[in-house]
Order: C-alpha cells, then structure tokens, then sequence
C-alpha cells in the first residue's frame, strides 16, 4: 500500500452533508471519495497549468497565429481550402 498523509481543511457544512450522503451512496468512506476528488483536482489543474506554460513557451518562440492570421485560417477551413 502506498504511504498516505494527513490533511485538513475546512468546507461549508452543506458541502460536509453532500460529501457523508456521496460517500453513502457509493458504500466508500469520506476519506476515500475526498482523496479521489483531490486527485482529480490536482491531475485537471496540472494539465491546465502545463498547457499554460507550453502555450507560453511557444508564443516566446514565436509559434502562434495573430487574430487576423486566424480568421483567415477559419475562412479557409470554411471554403476547404486549408491546408
């Protein structure tokens, strides 16, 4: 088994009494369903930031289309004609 840690935070009640009917629901604890939502958050969130930090990268290199650069790719996307 993998090592675990030990967290704590605070949420609105109503999120709490959501959270005990879910983990219910599912017959898991409230400890298993919080730790698959951390998980979920922190994988979707470093995907986006890792995105960011490409999208960066290459607007630094130089690799990016200007609005009107754009357009004129959707308008030949529209007649067929992109290539």
């Amino acid at each position: 088994m993998s090592k675990t840690a030990v967290i704590t935070g605070r949420v609105p009640e109503a999120i709490s009494d959501q959270l005990d009917r879910l983990a219910e629901r599912m017959d898991r604890s409230r400890s298993w369903v919080v730790s698959q939502a951390i998980e979920a958050f922190v994988v979707a969130e470093t995907q986006l930031l890792d995105s960011l930090d490409e999208a960066e990268r290459q607007i630094d290199r130089g690799e990016f289309r200007t609005q009107a650069q754009m357009e004129e790719w959707v308008a030949e996307l529209r007649r067929g004609t992109a290539a």
